[in-house]
């Protein structure tokens, strides 16, 4: 394991965006979206996935140089043809307008097909803030989570992402998998050589299971709650919900159909869509009641919240986006602990394109 400052690997990164033919602009936004994940503690979705990326674009799944276009809109709402690109670029493309439209008319409403995997939901919905909105992210992902009572896999992790407001308090951000867990908690812990808590996965026959290569070995990841005496179906619910905003509004890959990250993996067969879909919200808060009025609500929840009696062994309850917080200002302080796998994954890209990490 070894430390990085965060411009260390935000030249990197860019970097390599520039090599596989990315624009400055899009290179430039495409490392800020991902290691904001690396900011946030979220390590899982960070600049461990670079070279995630970099095989999609090799094996022409990514577009590194898209025409993003809206293809279908309203004053409220657009639909977005992603052009194969970047999610990382195609995803605060589509916020802006849903951003746009809510300057206009109050609330925007965006729904994107034909994208790749965007990092973190947070990134996007954390646009709207410094425009007193609410921002709302979503996207769906490819199949290795089975639905309460099955062992198919047929849902992704799809996670959800809110960012509302506040006034002298930090904004409250929810950022979550509709899953246990997010597939990248389990590829973490692989590289840890650790087990997998119970609920997390189950096998390829539908019983428990702590093993961390399960997916490997046609097992499923449970939906949020892990089985139905803990609340399965709540998250199995919560993970259709944003199946269906990112992609049945849009004319994107749903369910089963949805293209798999790992470039080597094969696409689905008789895909109904085009790509991996997204659904963007953006709520301008004067369009519910005065900004103001608003921003001194939500600090006096937040300080009640804060104030909450604590069970035994706990010093405090923690608002949403809390810890986030208190991790971005550690690592932008003194830098983001990598392990070794990512590292060398890292120096095989440097490599490969003939620069330095």
């Amino acid at each position: 394991m070894s430390n990085f400052s965060y411009q260390q690997l935000f030249s990197f990164t860019k970097n390599i965006f520039l090599q596989i033919g990315s624009s400055e602009a899009h290179a430039d936004l495409a490392a800020k979206a991902l290691l904001s994940a690396d900011l946030r503690g979220v390590d899982s979705h960070g600049i461990a996935r670079l070279s995630g990326y970099v095989r999609l674009w090799k094996a022409e799944r990514v577009n590194a140089t898209p025409a993003i276009k809206i293809i279908h809109e309203t004053p409220s709402t657009a639909v977005i043809d992603g052009d194969r690109g970047l999610g990382l670029v195609v995803g605060p493309a589509a916020m802006q307008v849903a951003i746009d439209k809510a300057i206009s008319v109050g609330t925007g409403w965006v729904s994107v097909k034909n994208s790749n995997h965007f990092g973190i939901a947070g990134f996007h919905a954390m646009m709207a803030l410094p425009h007193d909105m609410i921002g709302i992210a979503m996207t769906n992902a490819s199949a290795t989570v089975a639905p309460t009572f099955s062992k198919e896999r047929l849902l992704g992790t799809n996670p959800i992402a809110v960012a509302i407001p506040a006034g002298n308090e930090q904004p409250f951000v929810a950022d979550f998998a509709t899953t246990t867990a997010a597939n990248g908690k389990l590829e973490v812990l692989q590289r840890k050589n650790m087990d997998a808590p119970h609920g997390w996965v189950q096998d390829k026959d539908g019983k428990p299971s702590t093993d961390v290569n399960e997916l490997k070995k046609s097992g499923a990841m449970l939906p949020l709650g892990g089985d139905k005496e803990h609340g399965s179906h709540k998250g199995y619910m919560l993970g259709s919900i944003v199946d269906i905003f990112s992609a049945i509004l849009s004319g994107a890959n749903y369910g089963p159909w949805v293209p798999p990250f790992p470039a080597y993996l094969p696409m689905p067969l008789n895909m109904p869509g085009e790509g991996i879909g997204h659904f963007f919200g953006a709520m301008r808060i004067d369009a519910f009641r005065p900004a103001e009025e608003f921003r001194q609500h939500m600090d006096a929840w937040i300080q009640r919240f804060k104030s909450a009696a604590t069970a035994e062994g706990f010093e405090r309850v923690i608002i949403p986006g809390e810890p986030e917080r208190e991790i971005e200002k550690e690592r932008m302080q003194n830098g983001i602990e990598l392990l070794d796998p990512v590292i060398n994954d890292l120096q095989q890209l440097a490599a490969q394109f003939n620069c330095s990490l």
